[in-house]
This record gives structure tokens, C-alpha cells and sequence, in this order.
């Protein structure tokens, strides 16, 4: 090509020294193709039901159509056409959908707005597969108001929840019955308040009876919680009060009970728990037949754990399992394989006469089956091994997830239920990390998911117990392609042993283009608390590896008290010392890890969200001499102002223990800060309050430590509300990074 002219020469001249550099950067990640596009988007498995015991499962396609398939044949047919569900000339959007028991009606639900911390109200539609027939539920109601509708089990009516109230709806005439009348704001019927949803996963609060003659139902009385006000100061030129029950540590509960509705009479009748209703907490009940219901109980302090059954028929209830601990009983068990909420229901296997328990009184997660009639308990798991989660039941085995070998991953493994069987793995060597399973009623078919720091998560459809590989759902192949077209960095797990014996696993991302005879800035990513652990074999995200492009390590570990598979004198040693065993594990290991000739002592920061942002802050001012940057998203700054049903389940009663609530939090230590600290938090946060960060902030004023604090107007603790937020947040993180902890 011949240039007449300089300035043609010139611009070709920038035109190809652009187009260089952006080819040289595309293997480069920015927080705009992170957080700004669409670029890197995950395929994901859209909800799928079984059906048929498991013969055939039904999932959403395209919207807003119901799809069947065969789980042997894969033959694929429309279960319900997208056409039908149409409200008008208008697509009904699925959020989500059950089958009434016979299959011949589907329940949709739709149009869904948020309660406590989850949409948990909307729309409900109910379509008949045998006149193709689609009904909205509850028209008289305003729109998005229905709460947890469910068929019968004669498939003649519908239950729902209607602001705080429970009503039936029938099928053939249309007619709506009120059937609790006290619901209100304070008063609760049929779902629950905020800490129960919040701390034991509780939302649908109702159950039908089998022969569909009674529906059981948890009132809630919260009239004497205290209320907490969140400001809106953006929506109006006035501030609005946002009211939240909010029951604070230390404070008396909400009272619970639960009520048996005879739908005959449209009578109540409140079952006799012993205990008092504020003293005691019931986080589980469910039918077992159509005369016997399961209840849990459980003591305020929550070491004690009850069962009990209630027979409508003659009123007799029976005391049938008692589990204590000096420290506290878990019910549905924290861990990375199990996903979304539980409504702590035990499973029920000898044909009803007995369920499953895990638990871990002999210093292992184990489960146990109880005969319900009594009461004795069967070992199913024997050995020096943790149970993480159930996976599912067949009828000789049950299912559960394990890693016996390395607590970062999660296998599938089997177990005769008559206790006498031998442990089987079934998920093959091929699959390293960590997997999950949806496991058919049958059994014999499962839906298995699988990741690992090397594997982008994966799904498929696998028959059981050969897991043989029946169809592939979810590759994510565009997403492995992209990640393939990236600079990534080299992953490794260690241990690291402190000074003070302790051994802790650490996830270690590298530095992209490591150069051991270099020096690092490290970057600590922390959670350690009872409910979450981060150094898992899981897919890294893309901040991290943007991170290590450029030039950072990040270290993830795991602390005594967190959730790994170490049994339970690692998890349970954290007792009413949160905040103090946990700092001193991650700050003595850190030291270790920093003796490493490539780590920079110089340049070290930590971060972490809720408790990931306690854990900042005390690591902060515990180890001043470790950490020179901090930020901090979302913390709990004073463990007196966080919810009761958490902070006393590990950390005792402040009535009777106030110096443990001190020593563990971090607001006692905030005059000892040194380095350079970021404090985020949303001021519409109703799981740890933004009161939380002005009282640190208040107290970091009065010794004269300098800080930065970023408040996000409105948004809730996952800080995701609005557009551009999460863009906003991790420019404000990075850059704050790259400031205080810089790459050389």
C-alpha cells in the first residue's frame, strides 16, 4: 500500500499500533467485561421437577413453556405450551412450578416481589392438563400478593398465604375461605418472620395433612419484637422509615406454636408443646401420615434438640428424640454442597417408621436412623469421617456427600439403610472437586453437578449407581472457551501450620506469569465463621483472576469454627469465642505464609463480606504488624446489635456470658488500627444493619484513626440493587487495592 500523504500515514500508522494492543489485552480481564457485559456469562440449569417417581422430570424453556423429559429415552415433549400460559396477550413469566400429586394440574407462580430477604410473594396460576383450562388464583387479591400456594392432596383445592393469613381456594366453585383471621404486621400465620427465615432457612409455614382433612400451620406472634428502622433518604425530598422486626441479641424471641386446622369445621386446635413459646423455637414440622405429624423443638440457647409426634385423632403427643450439646445443635447443616433453603424436614424412610438425623455426638458428622415408635437409633455412617449433606434416598440405600479424604471437595457416596452395608463411592475419580447431586424418588437416575479451581461448573443427567452419563445439560462450553482465550493463573492448596499447632487448608491463587525470585503483594480473602468456608475446590471467580493478571496472590483459608469436614471439635471449638479463636488461626497462619521468600511482607492486604468483613476488621486491629490494608464489606462490628437466632446459637446469651460478646467483636478493638482501611456498607441492609458501621465508625473518630467509608443509598447486605452498583463496588475495592497495596 503507497501513503501520498503524512497524515494518512500517521493514521494508519495508530490504527495498527491500537489494533496490536488490544490484541495483546484481550487475554486480559477488565472490571468492565466483568461487570458491564454479558461476555462471560455461565449457562445454568433451569429448575427442573421430577415426576412420574422419577421416570421423567418437567423444566422451563424458553420462558415461559413447561417441557417433559423422558429420563431413560430422553424423548422430549411439551408438557405445557407457552401459548397456554398467557394472561392477556402476555406471556406469563415462570419463576417457578409444582404439580398437584396426580399430575394432572400444574401451579405456577409468577410476578414474584421480595419479604424478608427473598421473593417469596407473587402471582399464582393454576393450569389443567386435562381440559387445558388456566385459572389466576386469588383474584380479588391486589397483584404479587399470594404466599406458598399448594394443591391438596385430592387435588380439589388450593392453600395460599394472603398477607399473614391462611386461605382456601377451591378448585370447582371458585370460592375463597378464610380460615385464620388474626394475620397482621405482628401476628404471623403460615410464614414466618425474619430471623426464622433468615437463621433456619423458614418461609412456607403450612402443611397439608395426606388425606387433605387438616392443614397444619406455624403462628408466629412477633408484637413484642423490637422494631428497627432503616432510612430511605433518595426516593422522596422527605426521608421515608423503612420498619424491620428485627429481634437483637439478647432479646426475647417471638413466640411460636403450631395450630392443626380441621378443614371439616374450620376449627383450631394448638398442639401442646411443652415449653414456653418465646423460650422455645420449632423449626421443623411436617405430616409423616395422615394422623401423625413430626415437630422439632428446640431450647433459646440451642443446644437442645426435641422430636416430637402429634396423632390429631386422639391428641397424644410423644416425646421421641432428644440430642443436646454443651455447645449448640445444628439442624440443617452449613456446608458448600448444599444449596438454597432448607425447611428442615427429616427424611422419612421404612415406609414412614423411622427418619434420618445427622448428627455429631461422637465427634463426627454421622447420621443416625430413629424408629419413630422407639426411638432407638441406628449408626448408617460408621468411621472417622464428616457427613456433609444428604443427597437422596433410594429404596434400600441412602445417599449423602463426603470428602473423607480432603475437606476442599465433595464426593457422592452410598449406604445400606439397614446399617449393616458397606461405604460406597459413587461419584467416579474422573470428577476431582467438588459435586452435587438432585437425585430422582427412584434413585436410579440423578442430576449431578460438578466444578473444581481447573473445571467451570458442569451438568448432566447420569443414571444410578453406574453414573453413567445420560445426557449433558449444561457443558458451558462458550464459557470454558472464553476462559481459555485468558491469562489465568496457576491454583495450589497447602496446609499451613501456626504457632499455635493449628493446621489450616489454604487455597493459593498465583500471580499470572510467577516469577519465584520476585516479590508479591498478597491479598487475604477471609470469611471464617460458622456458616461458609472458602477454600474449596470450586471454580475461581473472575475478579480473582483479574486480580492475578495483575500481579496479586489471593489466599483463601479456612479457620477453626468454619464448616469443613474436620469434625466437630474443628467446628464447635468456636464456641462463644467468634471473633477470637477464628481471628487468631487466620492472622498466626497469615505470619506463616508471609515467611515465604515471594510474599511480600510490605504489601499485604485483607478482605471480606459480613462476616468476611468481621473477620477484616478484628484481623485489622489484632494484627496491625500483619496486614497493612484492610476492606471491609459489610461487617458486624458489634455483636450485640446482630440477630438473636445466630449470635446466641454460637455465642451463649449476653445476659449470662456479656465478656465473650466484647472480646469477640471487632468495635473493642478499633483504637488499635494502624493501616489503611476501607468500611463499605448498603444503609438499606436489614441483615447487619448500617448502624453497625457508624458505631465503628464512631468509635475509630474518638481515637483519631483515619478510615475511608463508601455507603451504598438503599442496598441491601449483597450491595447488587441498581444499575451499575456492582460495577461501582469493585472499581471502589480495586482501585482502593491498587492504591494502599500496589503492584511493582
Amino acid at each position: 500500500m503507497r501513503f501520498t500523504k503524512p497524515s494518512q500515514l500517521l493514521f494508519f500508522l495508530c490504527f495498527f499500533i491500537t489494533s496490536s494492543i488490544l490484541a495483546q489485552k484481550s487475554d486480559l480481564l477488565t472490571l468492565e467485561r466483568i461487570y458491564a457485559s454479558s461476555e462471560f456469562q455461565q449457562e445454568r440449569l433451569q429448575p427442573i421437577q421430577w415426576i412420574e417417581n422419577g421416570a421423567a422430570y418437567v423444566t422451563v424453556e424458553d420462558g415461559n413453556e413447561l417441557v417433559r423429559w423422558d429420563s431413560k429415552s430422553l424423548e422430549k415433549s411439551v408438557f405445557v405450551p407457552g401459548s397456554a400460559l398467557q394472561n392477556n396477550g402476555k406471556p406469563i413469566t415462570i419463576e417457578s412450578f409444582s404439580l398437584s400429586d396426580d399430575g394432572s394440574k400444574v401451579l405456577i407462580f409468577s410476578n414474584s416481589s421480595r419479604v424478608w430477604r427473598s421473593n417469596t410473594k407473587g402471582d399464582y396460576w393454576v393450569y389443567d392438563l386435562e381440559n387445558e383450562n388456566l385459572k389466576q388464583l386469588g383474584n380479588d387479591f391486589e397483584p404479587s400478593s399470594l404466599m406458598f400456594a399448594k394443591f391438596s392432596a385430592d387435588n380439589s383445592k388450593v392453600a395460599y398465604v394472603q398477607k399473614f393469613n391462611l386461605y382456601l381456594e377451591d378448585f370447582q366453585t371458585g370460592e375463597v375461605t378464610q380460615l385464620t383471621s388474626d394475620g397482621t404486621d405482628k401476628i404471623i400465620n403460615g410464614t414466618f418472620d425474619w430471623a426464622y427465615e433468615e437463621e433456619f432457612g423458614k418461609r412456607d409455614g403450612f402443611a397439608w395433612s395426606p388425606d387433605a382433612e387438616h392443614i397444619a400451620f406455624w403462628h408466629i406472634d412477633a408484637s413484642e419484637i423490637g422494631t428497627f428502622y432503616m432510612i430511605n433518604n433518595t426516593d422522596s425530598v422527605y426521608s421515608k422509615p423503612i420498619p424491620l422486626q428485627y429481634p437483637k441479641v439478647g432479646e426475647e424471641p417471638a413466640g411460636a406454636k403450631i395450630g392443626l386446622i380441621d378443614l371439616a369445621s374450620q376449627k383450631t386446635k394448638w398442639i401442646p408443646i411443652p415449653g414456653g413459646e418465646k423460650e422455645n423455637y420449632l423449626p421443623g414440622m411436617q405430616w409423616i401420615n395422615e394422623d401423625l405429624l413430626l415437630i422439632q423443638q428446640m431450647n433459646r440457647k440451642q443446644n437442645q434438640l426435641t422430636i416430637w409426634t402429634y396423632k390429631p385423632s386422639n391428641e397424644d403427643l410423644k416425646k421421641v428424640y432428644v440430642e443436646t450439646e454443651e455447645t449448640w445443635v445444628d439442624l440443617a447443616y452449613p456446608d458448600l454442597s448444599r444449596y438454597g433453603w432448607s425447611d428442615n424436614s427429616l427424611p422419612l424412610v421404612d415406609d414412614g417408621k423411622a427418619f434420618l438425623r445427622m448428627t455429631e455426638k461422637d465427634g463426627w458428622r454421622h447420621i443416625y436412623k430413629v424408629n419413630i415408635a422407639s426411638g432407638n437409633k441406628t449408626l448408617l455412617t460408621p468411621g472417622e469421617f464428616d457427613v456433609a449433606s444428604y443427597g437422596g434416598l433410594s429404596d434400600k440405600e441412602v445417599f449423602f456427600i463426603a470428602s473423607p479424604v480432603n475437606a476442599t471437595q465433595r464426593y457422592l457416596y452410598a449406604i445400606d439403610l439397614a446399617g449393616k452395608g458397606k461405604l460406597r463411592r459413587v461419584t467416579p475419580d474422573a470428577f476431582e472437586g467438588v459435586n452435587t447431586y438432585d437425585i430422582a424418588p427412584n434413585g436410579q437416575v440423578a442430576v449431578h453437578n460438578h466444578q473444581s479451581t481447573s473445571d467451570p461448573l458442569t451438568t448432566r443427567l447420569v443414571a444410578l449407581p453406574d453414573h453413567k452419563v445420560v445426557k449433558y445439560l449444561v457443558e458451558n462450553e462458550a464459557y470454558k472457551a472464553k476462559l481459555a482465550s485468558l491469562k489465568t493463573p496457576e491454583i495450589k492448596f497447602t496446609t499451613v501450620t501456626t504457632s499455635g499447632g493449628v493446621t489450616l487448608d489454604a487455597r493459593v491463587i498465583y500471580p499470572v506469569d510467577f516469577d519465584e525470585k520476585k516479590k508479591y503483594p498478597v491479598l487475604f480473602h477471609v470469611y471464617g465463621e460458622p456458616w461458609s468456608t472458602v477454600a474449596t475446590d470450586t471454580q475461581v471467580g473472575l475478579y480473582n483472576i483479574m486480580l492475578a493478571q495483575k500481579g496479586y496472590f489471593i489466599i483463601d483459608m479456612d479457620n477453626r469454627g468454619t464448616p469443613t469436614l474436620k469434625g466437630s471439635e474443628w467446628r464447635k471449638s468456636i464456641y462463644r469465642k467468634i471473633g477470637v479463636i477464628n481471628t487468631r488461626d487466620q492472622g498466626l497462619a497469615a505470619k506463616e505464609l508471609l515467611k515465604l521468600p515471594y510474599l511480600d511482607e510490605s504489601r499485604v492486604a485483607v478482605w471480606g463480606w459480613s462476616g468476611g468483613g468481621s473477620m477484616t476488621l478484628n484481623l485489622m486491629f489484632k494484627f496491625p504488624e500483619v496486614y497493612q490494608t484492610g476492606m471491609s464489606v459489610a461487617a458486624v462490628s458489634n455483636q450485640l446489635i446482630y440477630d438473636n437466632i445466630y449470635q446466641e446459637r454460637y455465642m451463649g446469651l449476653p445476659q449470662e456470658n456479656m465478656d465473650d460478646f466484647v472480646n469477640g467483636s471487632p468495635i473493642t478493638y478499633a483504637k488499635n488500627l494502624e493501616g489503611n482501611l476501607l468500611i463499605v456498607h448498603g444503609t438499606g441492609d436489614d441483615n447487619v444493619h448500617y448502624q453497625s458501621a457508624e458505631m465503628l465508625m464512631n468509635e475509630l473518630i474518638k481515637h483519631n484513626k483515619q478510615f475511608q467509608m463508601m455507603p451504598y443509598p438503599n442496598r441491601s447486605h449483597g450491595i447488587y440493587e441498581g444499575a451499575g452498583t456492582s460495577l461501582h463496588l469493585y472499581t471502589l475495592l480495586t482501585n482502593y487495592l491498587l492504591r494502599n497495596t500496589p503492584v511493582n
